[in-house]
């Protein structure tokens, strides 16, 4: 059998573990994570538009940049539908 001790020390390796969830948790649902993809994925695109296909990119990266981040606003809606319909069958 686990002495007091042995117990104490997992129920706080369990309580820091839960804490180390729930912070990422916070995070993939944060304004700051969504603005930095968002900010990020118009880079990306921005400038393979300017060097490898040669226009002018930053009008033109506007677009998937912002479709990116409705899909990501979208995407919390479509896990509750998954969830109730799909998983619990």
């Amino acid at each position: 059998m686990a002495s007091l001790a042995d117990l104490e020390k997992r129920v706080s390796k369990i309580e820091e573990r839960n804490k180390a969830v729930e912070l990422n948790k916070t995070w993939e649902t944060s304004f700051t994570r969504r603005v930095l993809l968002l900010i990020f994925t118009y880079l990306a695109i921005a400038l393979y538009l300017k060097f490898i296909v040669g226009i002018n990119p930053w009008i033109n990266a506007i677009v998937p940049a912002v479709g990116f981040l409705l899909s990501t606003l979208t995407l919390p809606f479509f896990k509750k539908f998954w969830e109730k319909y799909i998983h619990n069958k």
